[in-house]
């Protein structure tokens, strides 16, 4: 084969490699992955069959912003949602889960699961809220509530 062959056949290699990327980047990460199926695109849509009592964490691009949030089952079936993201500590570090718990990764303040998804009544340490709805088999997130949350990421 040529150089020059050789160089064109790189350079589509490379190509479609950096078409795919982007595809891949709005709406993934490594522990989960938010769809927008259906004629809504004013909402990500995570199957529901993909949650469970472990936490699955999330990102989402909005603005050149990454942001990152998590869905998770409680005891009680409910699901839980939040930004990964604390209302004093900050978007820098999120939170990891220990058990029925998730907990700060700044400041190691611990809440039960099944407290997740409330809003913050006492100005401290709490996982930002983050509002949900199911329709039919998918947890829905507005894209806009995604991005109001942006600053806390930055």
């Amino acid at each position: 084969m040529s150089y020059k062959k050789t160089q064109n056949l790189l350079i589509l290699i490379l190509g479609t490699i950096a078409v795919l990327s982007i595809i891949g980047c709005s709406s993934s990460s490594p522990t989960g992955k938010s769809v927008s199926v259906g004629d809504n695109e004013d909402f990500i849509k995570i199957p529901l069959s993909d949650l469970s009592s472990s936490m699955k964490r999330y990102h989402f691009d909005t603005n050149g912003v990454g942001v990152n949030y998590f869905a998770v089952i409680g005891s009680n079936g409910q699901v839980r949602t939040a930004f990964d993201a604390c209302d004093v500590c900050g978007g820098s570090m999120g939170y990891r889960q220990n058990g029925n718990d998730v907990v700060c990764n700044k400041c190691g303040l611990s809440f039960d699961i099944d407290s997740i998804g409330t809003k913050n009544k006492g100005g401290g340490c709490w996982p930002s809220y983050l509002t949900h709805r199911i329709e039919g088999n998918y947890v829905l997130i507005s894209k806009d509530e995604i991005a109001a949350g942006s600053a806390r990421f930055r």
